[in-house]
C-alpha cells in the first residue's frame, strides 16, 4: 500500500516552487523549520501548491494562533492525568537549557500541525468532523510572520544516525509506534542520545496504557471540533485534484496517517516536558503573543 508513497523532500533539498512554500510555512506557522507532515506533502507536485495557496489564509490568523494554543493546553492537562515520567539522563546544564529550547519548540508548533493536518483532511474528504452545528470562526487579524528570536532552530541527526544507541532508539520507536518515518521531534533530541534513550525508555510504558490510548483519541476529537470552525477550503476536495492528476488515494491516506499520530506526540512533548516546566506554564504558549502582535489580515 504504501509503495506510491512519495519521499519526503528535506529543506536543504527543496527547490523552485517548494523552497519558497517552505520559506512561507516557516514564516506563517512561526516556526524555525519544516515539519515531517509538510515535507511529505510536498512530494505531491500538484496538492502541495495548491493546498498551501488555501490553508495560509486560515495559518496566518489569530484564530489559528489562538485555537491551537486551546489544543495545546488541553494536551497540558491531558498529560498530568498519565504517569509521571522519571528519567534518569546524564546531562549537564548547557545539554538541560538546549533540550528545554528543544521541547519548547514541538510543544509550540505540534498543535497548530495537528489543527493545520484535520483541516486539509477534512477539505480532501469533503466531510464534516461533526453534526454539531459551530459557528465559523471570524479569522480577523493576522500573526506576525517569522519564528520568535528565542526559538531554537529545528536541527535533527540524520533518519539513519551512524549512533549504534540511537539507530536501536529509533527502530524500537519505529516498531512501537508504528512510524512509517520519523517525525522531526525524535530527530531532533538524538542531538542528546544520552537524553533520548532514557526519555523513551520512560515513555514506552505509558504509550501502552489504555490511558493514554483514551489521552490520545480525546485530544484528537479536540482537533477536530476546533477544525470544524474553521473554513473549509473546498479548492483541495479529492475529486478535484484527481482530476489534475494528483495521486490521491496515496495523499489522503497519508494525511490521515499524520491526523493519526499527531496527538500522540503532541502527548509525548508534553509528558517529556513535564520534567522542565511546570504543568501551570505547559498549559500557555511558550511564545505567547503580545498586545500589538497582531494586524489586519491580508495574506502574506
Amino acid at each position: 500500500m504504501f509503495s506510491h508513497r512519495p519521499q519526503p523532500i528535506a529543506e536543504h533539498e527543496a527547490k523552485g516552487d517548494t523552497a519558497r512554500i517552505y520559506h512561507e510555512i516557516r514564516q506563517t506557522l512561526r516556526v524555525s523549520g519544516v515539519n515531517l507532515n509538510f515535507r511529505t506533502w510536498a512530494g505531491y507536485p500538484t496538492f502541495f501548491p495548491a493546498m498551501w495557496a488555501a490553508m495560509q489564509p486560515l495559518a496566518a490568523s489569530e484564530a489559528f494562533e489562538s485555537a491551537s494554543s486551546e489544543l495545546r493546553a488541553h494536551a497540558a492537562e491531558l498529560a498530568r492525568t498519565l504517569p509521571a515520567l522519571e528519567i534518569n539522563a546524564p546531562v549537564g546544564e548547557s545539554q538541560r537549557f538546549q533540550i528545554a529550547r528543544a521541547l519548547a519548540l514541538y510543544h509550540y508548533i505540534n498543535p497548530k500541525l495537528l489543527l493545520f493536518t484535520v483541516i486539509v483532511r477534512r477539505a480532501l474528504q469533503g466531510k464534516p468532523a461533526t453534526d454539531v452545528a459551530i459557528p465559523s470562526v471570524d479569522l480577523g487579524r493576522k500573526v506576525p510572520f517569522g519564528p520568535p528570536p528565542t526559538m531554537a532552530p529545528m536541527e535533527m541527526v540524520e533518519e539513519r544516525p551512524a549512533d549504534a544507541e540511537v539507530r536501536r532508539v529509533f527502530r524500537d520507536l519505529q516498531k512501537t509506534l508504528r512510524l512509517a518515518s520519523l517525525n522531526s521531534d525524535y530527530r531532533t533530541l538524538a542531538l542528546w542520545p544520552e537524553y533520548l534513550s532514557p526519555a523513551w525508555a520512560a515513555l514506552k510504558p505509558v504509550v501502552r496504557s489504555d490511558a493514554y490510548r483514551e489521552s490520545v483519541a480525546t485530544l484528537g476529537r479536540e482537533a477536530m471540533r476546533l477544525a470544524h470552525t474553521f473554513p473549509e477550503p473546498h479548492s483541495l476536495h479529492a475529486r478535484r485534484l484527481d482530476k489534475r492528476g494528483e495521486r490521491v488515494a496515496s495523499l489522503v491516506e497519508t494525511t490521515e496517517r499524520f491526523e493519526r499520530l499527531l496527538p500522540g506526540l503532541i502527548l509525548h512533548i508534553a509528558l517529556w516536558s513535564q520534567s522542565w516546566s511546570p504543568a501551570a506554564d505547559l498549559r500557555q504558549s511558550p511564545y505567547p503573543l503580545t498586545t500589538g502582535d497582531v494586524e489586519p489580515l491580508r495574506g502574506m
